[in-house]
This record gives structure tokens, C-alpha cells and sequence, in this order.
């Protein structure tokens, strides 16, 4: 028996996101899956151009870029119906909340069921009628963290027992643990230091992030580590405010400003850190899996989708997020390096085993046959 599936998606390939990163893996673990499953895959902003790595035969991908949003949209949509008369797949998969109002209008008159892929923050406040029609109208909904679920339940009155778990997944071929380069060792001036790591987005309206939070721990964290170096990933226009702050507090000299470092080169960052610290809040927070992969213990918030990948405090620190003294004090207990959660051997194997892209397609594949 063929599984005829239809996944529709805004855009995977034009941009690099959270959300594009994560579809890719449905799309590498799909792909991995039985020649018994067969995808059709709509993509609206995405143009035959972009360039596309999944060539499996049974995932198959249209393009509806258009120059205008609107024609783009109702080519889209056109097709869409056709596709749904005449291949009449077992179950369509909306992926963004922009698109469900849309897919439920096409798919329920036909008794064609669908299910809506949810992610973070696009689902926690109150959304449109029409969005929260689709969602309660939906067989499904599947989202990343139990906090993402929570968070779009209570906003939207949704019934949690419609909402399923699709996890982030780590790919442990492509994180992993290995050396210090000495040549970014001597870029930074980490030599012989003890170095704290954040990847985020350097954005004013994103200081959720906590790189601030980190900053104002760093006077403390010195007192017992004076050799501690703060390395921040990311750019973005707070930068000036954050760099402003570590001057302030005298610790100017401690913290790095990296900038911008695209994905290859990230594996070899994680290796310089001996902790990974963002007291964030995070629809979940693929960076921490990222960290663990590479043997790197981590740090979060403790109201937030990072209970998930840190499997509610077995897998690293969790601390009030905008609390510089609980960061300092759990910064120097990973320093000290005396709980399991500091054994990097042990931590990526716990990782790969329950967010490992093996793991994922198990959830996927469970999932789809539901």
C-alpha cells in the first residue's frame, strides 16, 4: 500500500532559519523511509533555482515563486485543489499557521484530512479566527516542545490531546567532539582560558537570548575563574548596548564578539567552549543539542521549551532566565567539572540516542501512520 502524503510549505531553500533547518530533517528522514511513502512537496516562495539537496524518488517538489505574492499564492492554491482531486492523499501536511486557514478551506469540504505543523513563537499569542478554526479543525497538530504545545493551547483554546511531538533532531556526524584549533585559539586569545559560549541573534528585540544576562554574570564567574572568556556567536544591532555593558562592569576585556560565523565553521567553535551558556527562552533550542553533540555541557532557562533537549535537568543546567546569579552559580559548578552532566562522552551519547536523526525518522514514521 502506497502513503500518498502532501506536505505545503512558505519557503525551505530562499532562507536559513530555525524553521527551514528543521523541515530539512522531515525531509532527509521522509526520504529514509519505505518506498511505500511518497511525497508531493508545494513549495510558495521557493523557485526551481534554489538549490536543493533532497533528489530522493520519493519526495517531489513544485515551485510556486512568484514576483507577486498574491499570484504566487492563488497558482498555489489552484494546484493544490487539483492535486487533492485527483490524487486524493491520505493526509496533507500545512506546513506554516499562514497557510492552514487556506489548506482547511481546500481540504475539509473533500473529508481530505490535514494536520498543521506548529514551531514556536508564531503560535503562542492569539491568533487570527480563521488560523484558529484550522487548527481546531485539523486531525492533528504537531509541534516541537511540550512548552510550544502548551504556549498555542492556552492562547488559542486548542485541545492538547490533538497536538503530537516532533522533536528538533541532531545530526551526530556533523556535530561532534575534536580538538581545539589552535588557529582560533590564537583569533580569540583563548589560550589557556576557560571559555562560555553563545550562538544568537544580536537583535534588540531578541534580548531574550540572554547574552545580557551572561554578561552581568561574568564579575562573579571571575572571582573563582579569572581565566573565563566569554565567545558570542552572532550579530545583530544590540551589539553596541551589549559591548556597552561588559565595559561598564570591567569585564570588556573578557567577552569576544564574534560576529557572524556561518554553519561550517560553527563545529569548530562549540570545540573552543567548555560550557555553552544561554539563559534564553526557546520554542525549544536546537543550539543546545548542537553544544551536547560536541561534547559540551550547557546551560538554559527553566521556563521554556529547553526542558525538551535537556530533558528537564538531566542534560544540563536549567536557571531562571534573567537571573545573572544563578547563571554565575551553575557557570561555576560546569567549570568545576564534578557532575555527569560535565562528561562529554556521556552527554552526546545521550543526545544522539534520544534527538539523533535515527530517533527522528521513528517519530516521524509513527506519526505518519497514525
Amino acid at each position: 500500500m502506497v502513503n500518498n502524503h502532501l506536505f505545503v510549505f512558505l519557503e525551505i531553500f530562499t532562507r536559513e532559519g530555525g524553521i527551514q533547518s528543521y523541515v530539512k530533517d522531515i525531509f532527509r528522514a521522509y526520504s529514509g523511509l519505505e518506498e511505500t511513502y511518497k511525497a508531493d512537496i508545494f513549495l510558495l516562495r521557493d523557485s526551481p533555482e534554489c538549490v536543493n539537496p533532497f533528489s530522493a524518488n520519493n519526495l517531489q517538489f513544485h515551485y510556486f515563486h512568484s514576483n507577486s505574492i498574491q499570484v504566487g499564492r492563488v497558482k498555489m492554491a489552484i494546484a493544490i485543489l487539483k492535486y487533492l482531486l485527483q490524487k486524493r492523499p491520505q493526509q496533507v501536511f500545512c506546513g506554516h499557521i499562514k497557510l492552514a486557514g487556506l489548506i482547511q478551506t481546500l481540504c475539509q469540504p473533500l473529508g481530505i484530512p490535514y494536520t498543521v505543523l506548529t514551531y514556536g513563537k508564531e503560535v503562542w499569542g492569539t491568533l487570527k479566527k480563521t488560523e484558529q478554526r484550522a487548527l481546531n479543525n485539523a486531525t492533528s497538530i504537531w509541534t516541537i516542545s511540550r512548552y510550544s504545545r502548551d504556549q498555542a493551547c492556552a492562547a488559542n483554546g486548542i485541545d492538547p490531546q490533538k497536538v503530537k511531538m516532533l522533536p528538533c533532531a541532531i545530526d551526530g556526524s556533523k556535530f561532534t567532539p575534536g580538538v581545539k584549533s589552535p588557529d582560533l585559539l590564537e583569533k580569540y586569545g583563548f589560550k589557556d582560558a576557560k571559555v562560555l559560549m553563545t550562538v544568537a541573534r544580536l537583535w534588540s528585540g531578541d534580548i531574550y537570548k540572554g547574552v545580557d544576562v551572561t554578561i552581568r554574570a561574568l564579575p562573579k564567574i571571575i572571582q573563582v575563574f579569572p581565566e573565563v572568556k566569554y565567545l558570542v556567536i552572532g550579530r545583530g544591532d544590540d551589539q553596541p548596548r551589549l559591548a556597552q555593558l561588559a565595559i561598564d562592569l570591567g569585564v570588556s576585556d573578557r567577552v569576544v564578539f564574534a560576529g557572524f560565523v556561518p554553519t561550517e565553521a560553527l563545529m569548530s567553535h562549540y570545540r573552543l567552549a567548555n560550557a555553552y551558556i544561554m539563559p534564553s527562552q526557546e520554542g525549544f533550542g536546537i543550539v543546545y543539542l548542537e553544544a551536547m553533540a560536541c561534547g559540551i555541557p550547557v546551560l538554559s532557562g527553566d521556563a521554556d521549551g529547553s526542558a525538551d533537549p535537556l530533558q528537564d535537568g538531566k542534560l544540563g543546567w536549567r536557571v531562571p532566565h534573567r537571573d545573572p546569579d544563578a547563571v554565575a552559580s551553575a557557570c561555576l559548578e560546569i567549570l568545576q567539572g564534578q557532575d555527569q552532566r560535565c562528561d562529554g562522552k556521556w552527554l552526546r551519547e545521550q543526545a544522539i540516542a534520544i534527538f539523533g536523526m535515527e530517533a527522528f525518522q521513528h517519530r516521524l514514521q509513527h506519526l505518519l501512520i497514525k
